[in-house]
């Protein structure tokens, strides 16, 4: 099965990708270089693995990192709505300066439980890292914790895209772009 034939265009090629983590290291970087002992990366597992992995490697300041899962699609390509945390942060995050790193962010229902769910945690501030944005899809405006901030690697039309860890039913992560997924592969 060749996967780039089930791919209708790349949006972001994986330069283009790797680019623009740069500069949001960068901005972390800037950001967070007086406050960097205390800073936690926590990836959104699974579709945020590639994300996290080349954006840590990129930030040159002292950081812990985790992972937590959320789910809310299952294997379809509508989010339900209705996010649960299935597995949690080992790091004590209390009076820590943490970034959540996500694939993508769509409706807003995932960011809010999980932000929620770390600033319960005691985290001094919450910011979001996403590589993808689709802020037309927005249904809940996302509140950051503590003056946290929001990075955004690219604005996302409002495509079903797959590729650099994002998926379809577990199929397409291992692409090393972000692609929209040809209608016929999930219809």
């Amino acid at each position: 099965m060749e996967l780039d034939s089930h791919i209708e265009r790349i949006l972001w090629t994986e330069e283009e990708v790797l680019k623009r983590i740069s500069e949001l290291a960068t901005q972390i970087i800037d950001d967070f270089k007086a406050n960097s002992s205390s800073l936690v990366l926590i990836g959104v597992a699974t579709g945020a693995f590639m994300f996290l992995s080349d954006l840590v490697k990129k930030i040159q300041l002292p950081i812990s990192v985790d992972f937590i899962r959320a789910e809310s699609y299952g294997s379809g390509t509508e989010s339900n709505g209705n996010p649960r945390i299935s597995f949690d942060i080992k790091i004590d995050i209390k009076g820590k300066h943490v970034i959540l790193v996500e694939d993508i962010v769509d409706t807003g229902n995932t960011l809010s439980c999980l932000i929620s769910h770390l600033e319960s945690k005691g985290a001094s501030s919450v910011s979001v890292c996403t590589l993808l944005d689709k802020p037309a899809r927005r249904k809940v405006h996302v509140e950051m914790v503590g003056g946290g901030k929001f990075y955004r690697g690219f604005e996302c039309p409002d495509y079903f895209v797959v590729g650099y860890g994002m998926d379809f039913a577990e199929l397409y992560r291992n692409l090393p772009y972000v692609g929209v997924l040809k209608p016929e592969m999930y219809q």
